[in-house]
């Protein structure tokens, strides 16, 4: 058998690709950036075409850095933002750009569709309510305003899903991209009342596949173009969130992860499904787990905007700066693409407080890095109004490679952190379930000797009531402005 699998995973900003042995782990691993298109407000799209390069490039320098012979490669799977839109032809070739999972223009159509749905518990259906992030609303918006390209579509997919069916597979959707884009009940059938609203055609949605499931071959022309053998196995995998989860040892009943990724989420392990309407629902890759989570619309894309926003200087030196402040000097709401759960509200908008004069680009950084804890302590507050118990804490992505963000993730969640030592996210995700999906590894238990935990930071005392106190005021200051945002888009718009 072939003991090396491909683990893929589509970020909101770059595509990750590992190489793993199904005896000894990781083998190697290497990145490729992705642009995000953000051309109006609230907009947030990406280019497939830009994906398939980074993953068929990626994939032919793993080969050559590894020396690893294609013919041992027995599989890869892929992983990404979840649930992301892409719209093809017959064929799988994309339309127009994908519209990912924090995109907020179809503000109208949630409206319209909420009103046609009232009498509907799509919560208790779908495991998850109507948001920016449900798909019906997407779809009536192109019907709206890009009707040729929705003319023209025979299939809608998933970033991760378009992706394998590029590289050969057949047309599906992963198990929790039903679930999350309120489509699809809990248990994987249409919603045909969401359908009717939505007027989307059942036709263009692909069967429901669960992770590990084999979904067809490597073509021989995406073969060619991998430099992989055409009898590579495609195995679905799944929602980046849920297999960076999966692979940070996220297991037993409360144990939760904060991942900052792209976007901001937060994952507990649960024997039974949770459903809350300020909160998603998606199925842990164990078959019988649940994993009710919470999805901020920033996190990394936020950094990288006021990166960018201040000349491109380096996270390590802001890092720098930004250790040097005071905690909480200013106030930032990181709305700046809406937000997502627990508000479900793409009208809201981004926001620096309390500055003055003798602020400089460290202090907002620093504000910056609070605002996405704040975030996840709000959706924490949640967790504990439902009862759920927290239990042991994880921080894992890209952020996590900051010490000082995860020192202010402890202080703001007064909970030890631990980080996953050499976690390269939901990539490993997808490479352990292609090996599982085909056998390499003997049962989903197996997974779990290949993740190793660092040392916990812990909270510091006095920085824990520092910040009680700041983000009681971050939760009234975002209270405050949520007016002021929804007249800013209502006018913006117009």
């Amino acid at each position: 058998m072939s003991r090396f699998t491909i683990g893929v995973d589509i970020g909101t900003t770059g595509t990750k690709t590992i190489l793993f042995d199904a005896e000894h782990g990781l083998v190697a691993q290497t990145t490729r950036e992705s642009a995000l298109f953000s051309p109006h407000a609230g907009w947030a799209e990406a280019d497939p075409a830009q994906w398939l390069e980074n993953v068929s490039s990626s994939i032919r320098e793993l080969l050559a850095s590894s020396g690893v012979r294609p013919a041992d490669v027995g599989a890869v799977s892929t992983s990404g933002m979840v649930p992301a839109v892409v719209l093809a032809d017959e064929s799988g070739r994309p339309l127009r750009r994908a519209i990912l999972q924090n995109d907020a223009r179809a503000t109208a159509e949630i409206d319209r569709l909420a009103g046609l749905l009232q009498g509907v518990d799509l919560v208790g259906l779908t495991g998850s309510a109507l948001t920016q992030q449900s798909v019906a609303p997407t779809i009536a918006w192109l019907a709206g305003n890009e009707p040729d390209v929705l003319s023209r579509t025979r299939m809608i997919l998933g970033s991760y899903d378009w992706m394998l069916v590029a590289l050969g597979a057949a047309p599906h959707v992963e198990r929790n991209w039903a679930l999350e884009s309120g489509l699809y009940t809990i248990d994987g059938d249409l919603v045909p009342d969401v359908l009717a609203a939505g007027d989307v055609d059942a036709h263009l949605l692909a069967p429901v596949l669960s992770p590990g499931d084999v979904a067809g071959t490597l073509s021989p022309g995406m073969a060619e173009q991998t430099g992989l053998h055409p009898d590579t196995k495609l195995v679905v995998g799944g929602a980046d969130h849920v297999l960076s989860a999966f692979a940070a040892g996220v297991e037993s009943h409360g144990d939760w992860l904060v991942k900052l990724g792209g976007a901001g989420d937060i994952l507990v392990a649960s024997d039974l499904p949770l459903h809350d309407p300020r909160l998603y629902l998606d199925a842990h890759p164990v078959p019988g787990r649940w994993l009710p989570n919470g999805c901020m619309a920033t996190s990394g894309s936020l950094i990288r905007w006021y990166q960018a926003l201040i000349g491109g200087e380096s996270l390590t030196v802001l890092d720098d700066e930004a250790a040097q402040r005071e905690p909480a000097q200013v106030l930032c709401l990181p709305y700046f693409l809406g937000e997502k759960s627990p508000l479900h509200d793409p009208d809201l908008r981004g926001t620096f407080a309390g500055l003055h004069l003798g602020h400089d680009r460290a202090d907002l950084y620093r504000s910056v890095l609070e605002a996405i804890a704040f975030g996840f302590r709000h959706h924490v507050e949640v967790f504990d109004e439902l009862g759920v118990q927290l239990g042991r804490a994880s921080i894992t992505n890209g952020g996590s490679k900051s010490m000082l963000w995860r020192r202010i993730h402890a202080d703001v969640l007064g909970a030890p952190m631990h980080s996953i030592i050499d976690h390269p996210g939901a990539s490993l995700g997808a490479a352990l379930i292609a090996a599982v999906g085909t056998g390499e590894l003997d049962a989903w238990a197996d997974t779990s000797r290949f993740i190793a935990r660092g040392e916990p930071v812990t909270p510091n005392p006095d920085n824990v009531a520092r910040y009680d106190d700041a983000y009681a005021q971050w939760r009234e200051l975002g209270r405050a402005m949520a007016p002021i945002s929804h007249g800013i888009a209502r006018r913006t718009r117009s």
